[in-house]
């Protein structure tokens, strides 16, 4: 469990004086937090997750704000923001991987072409599970039923 861990890397950073490591997992603790009032029930393991997944797309999403806007600290703060987060995130899934997976649903499902684009998308991402960003997932997918 994430939660379990946090408080003993947020005592370890303040003791290197890593002060955005600090930051980002105390903001990432409040984020668990957060979610947990709002469930009102301990959080799962996938809850848990889901929050870090938010959390780093929020980081992603404003590392591209602020390159448009052309504030590179900013972009950079956010960058390495977003680096701390990712460290507890599951091993992402090989392209190899992903790619097997990807065929096979389009054959189990016998997609024909770009129609059938919804149906195989949300049968690989109930697959990958957290393991594979849905962005690479929409690539491998697009590709695979355009050939």
């Amino acid at each position: 469990m994430i939660a379990a861990t946090l408080n003993d890397q947020i005592k370890e950073a303040l003791k290197k004086g890593d002060s955005i490591r600090v930051s980002t997992l105390r903001l990432l603790s409040n984020a668990l937090h957060n979610e947990w009032i709002a469930k009102q029930k301990e959080l799962t393991e996938e809850d848990e997750l889901a929050v870090l997944r938010r959390q780093v797309k929020q980081r992603e999403e404003a590392i591209e704000a602020y390159e448009k806007a052309g504030r590179k600290e900013q972009a950079e703060s956010e960058k390495k923001e977003a680096e701390i987060l990712k460290e507890f995130l599951p091993a992402q899934m090989s392209d190899e991987g992903l790619t097997k997976i990807v065929e096979h649903v389009i054959s189990e499902v016998g997609a024909a072409g770009p129609q059938d684009f919804g149906r195989v998308m949300g049968m690989v991402m109930q697959k990958v599970s957290g393991r594979a960003d849905g962005k690479r997932v929409e690539e491998k997918v697009k590709e695979k039923l355009k050939s």
